[in-house]
This record gives C-alpha cells, sequence and structure tokens, in this order.
C-alpha cells in the first residue's frame, strides 16, 4: 500500500512484486533495473518461477523477504491483496500465454498490474482485461518499451501539432536475424518458449516484433488502422511459427503503410525503423540510434535533432535524463513508462486528477489493439493476404 515516507517531504514508498523473471529468464531483469533507474518503487514480492527453488534463489539474491516468496502466483496475489502493507502493483513477465490469467488474478484481488507485451493471445481476453481494469479502477500498463523514449514522444507531439502537415504514408520495419538457424533447437530459453504456439500464441515474428511496429506507429502518429493485408512466412524448415512478414495497411482518413518484421534478417540485430512522411515534411528514427531523429521538410536543408543537445517538445523534454552525447537506450526508455505510471499511482493515491501526461504509458487500450492487429495479420496470411477490416 502507497505510505508517506518518515521525513514531511520524502515521496511516498511504492512496492511492487513480480511474477516470472527468475533464473535464467533475461526480460524480468530488464524490468527491474529500469524500475531501479528512478527509485521511486521497490520490489517487495515475487513469484519467480514455475519451480520454488528457482523463486527462492532469484527472491534471495534480490533480498525479499522470504515469506513474500510464493510458490503460485495465485497465493501471491491472495496473500499481497490482505496485506496491509501489500504490494502496490505487480508486474508480469511471462510467456505470452498466462498474461491472462495472472493479470485477471492480481486485478481480482485489488492490485494494479504491469504486464508485458502482448497483452493476451486473444483479443476476447484482453477486452475482459480491459473492462476488468476499468471497472476495479485499477491502473493497467503494457510495456511497449520503444513508446518511452524522448525522441518518439518529440515526433509524436510533432505530428500532432502539424509540423510535418497530414500524414500521408508510413514504412515501418522491424528486420532482426537471430532465428535464422533452429535456435529453439539448440535448447535457448527465449527460442524454445517463442516458437512453441502453446506458449507464444498463433504468431511468433508478428507478435514478438511485428507487435512493437503496430504500437510505435500508432503512438507516433495517432493513425488509427482501418483495414490490412498480410503475409506470414515461415522460412526455416520444420519450424511452426511464422518468422517473417509483410503487412499493408490503410488507416482511416486516408493515410497508406507498408510494415516489415523479420527474425532471419541476416545482419539487422534489433532494428526498428519508422518513417512518416507528411504532406510538408518527413520523420524518420531508427531505435538503434535512438538518441537522433531525423525531419526533413520541403525545399529546406535535412536536420537531425540530438536528444539532449536540442530543445524537444514539453513532454518530451521532461523525460530527457542525462546531456547530449552520453547516450539514452532501452533501460531508460523503459523507465520512463514506469517513471510515468508510477508517478499517476502516487497522484491516484492521494486523491489527484490525472492529466493526459499523468497516463502517458501505454494502456488496455493500446494493448488490445496489439492483439487485434496479430489475429488480423494471421487471418489474413491464411487467407492468401486477403484485405481484412480492422
Amino acid at each position: 500500500m502507497i505510505e508517506a515516507s518518515k521525513g514531511s517531504n520524502a515521496d511516498p514508498i511504492v512496492t511492487y512484486g513480480m511474477i516470472g523473471g527468475g533464473e535464467g529468464a533475461f526480460i524480468g531483469d530488464v524490468h527491474r533495473h529500469a524500475i531501479g533507474l528512478d527509485s521511486k518503487a521497490v520490489l517487495a514480492a515475487g513469484c519467480f518461477s514455475r519451480t520454488m527453488a528457482n523463486t527462492l534463489a532469484t527472491g534471495e539474491s534480490l533480498h525479499i523477504d522470504k515469506e513474500r516468496l510464493y510458490k503460485t502466483y495465485e497465493d501471491m496475489a491472495a496473500s499481497e491483496g490482505s496485506r496491509v502493507d501489500g504490494i502496490d502493483f505487480a508486474v508480469i513477465v511471462t510467456p505470452n500465454n498466462t498474461h491472462y490469467p495472472i493479470a485477471k488474478t492480481f486485478l481480482n484481488n485489488g492490485i494494479n498490474v504491469v504486464c508485458d507485451k502482448p497483452f493476451t493471445i486473444d483479443s476476447s481476453q484482453a477486452e475482459e482485461l480491459a473492462q476488468l481494469a476499468k471497472k476495479k479502477d485499477l491502473l493497467f500498463a503494457i510495456t511497449y518499451t520503444y513508446s518511452g523514449y524522448a525522441t518518439v514522444k518529440h515526433a509524436r507531439a510533432m505530428v500532432a501539432d502539424g509540423d510535418i502537415g497530414k500524414v500521408r504514408f508510413v514504412n515501418a520495419e522491424y528486420p532482426q536475424e537471430w532465428l535464422a538457424d533452429r535456435l529453439e533447437e539448440s535448447g535457448q530459453k527465449q527460442a524454445s518458449w517463442r516458437s512453441d504456439p502453446a506458449q507464444s500464441g498463433i504468431s511468433n515474428c508478428v507478435g514478438d516484433i511485428g507487435s512493437h511496429i503496430e504500437n510505435t506507429v500508432a503512438y507516433m502518429t495517432g493513425l488509427k488502422i482501418k483495414r490490412l493485408s498480410a503475409r506470414l512466412d515461415t522460412f526455416v524448415e520444420d519450424r511452426i511459427l511464422d518468422d517473417n512478414a509483410t503487412i499493408m495497411v490503410d488507416y482511416e482518413g486516408g493515410a497508406k503503410g507498408l510494415y516489415w518484421s523479420s527474425q532471419i534478417a541476416v545482419g539487422h540485430d534489433n532494428d526498428l525503423s519508422v518513417r512518416i512522411y507528411g504532406s510538408e515534411g518527413t520523420i524518420r528514427w531508427r531505435q538503434e540510434d535512438p538518441n537522433y531523429l531525423e525531419v526533413i521538410y520541403k525545399d529546406k536543408p535535412a536536420m537531425k535533432i540530438s536528444r539532449g543537445r536540442d530543445g524537444l517538445k514539453s513532454r518530451a523534454e521532461s523525460l530527457v535524463r542525462i546531456p547530449a552525447g552520453h547516450p539514452e537506450g532501452y533501460f531508460e526508455a523503459m523507465a520512463n513508462i514506469y517513471k510515468t505510471y508510477i508517478g499517476a499511482l502516487i497522484k491516484k493515491a492521494g486523491g489527484g486528477k490525472l492529466s493526459a501526461d499523468d497516463m502517458d504509458f501505454p494502456k488496455p487500450e493500446d494493448g488490445v489493439s496489439g492483439v487485434r492487429f496479430i489475429e488480423r495479420c494471421v487471418e489474413s496470411s491464411k487467407r492468401d493476404a486477403a484485405w481484412l477490416e480492422f
């Protein structure tokens, strides 16, 4: 429970628990580091693994009281929900197929939730969770990390302010090479569960990284998809789920888009990029060089905006952490999501009215859109890239 810490000028103490993220996991440690950057919340409880020995070992390494290390997430939700000093929010960093039951359990126990994307593996489940969070008056965030970059927020404000005119076309891509071979046969944990439909859902490539394209473009441009046509490919022999995808998009209002996501693109590490073409100018952003934003106007030299050196729009500027030339990256972007989310929790607990800036983190409706995007892409591909209404 959020409570004032000792000292009249001190910030309230916020505590959280984590489900998943035990020894051998990747993304849980990323979340813990991101939350820790601003020292706004303390990890107080956990169910880090299906194996209690792993949970105990992880909890000990993180200096968590043994009595708040749980064998199951159900036990954790029930116990923390009834404690006077129970956690203020739960962080879910488990495989996709478990997001829905875990999130539902914590919401039903009155606990706010942050969940790694995708929201769920089924849009009806996503919609149910969105409604439940609203009914319970709880804050729910989905960690679409790339929306946390200051330069992405600056681009969003530029588009909203009409700086590049009316958006006509969006070209976005997210190529990686890490699944160019059957890495899932090697015992690599990430590859094993992501390539397994029982754990990851109906899509691998679109579900894992294509969904990031959908969210990042939607966040930067404000555009809503009207319909899409998708072709999902599986190039690696004997792989069940897609490892490459090409998606054409029509937006409400007349703009068009083309997305490409791939995990078999040799030579690419984590190369998300977005190019927004407006009637008066163009914005280009690349995740592997995230401290810079390229802007080109008609009949003017191209400019390169530097985070930390050049003044950004107010919301973006408020999340700049270090001076120019000292790169901010993935940890800082995720930390910006948590900084905003935790700030909203504190303000809400104090009876304050939440503003648009307070709520500037990916919310359940963004998660619903992401799951629907995955479903429509898979269905379109099964129907020979048929155009489907979104």
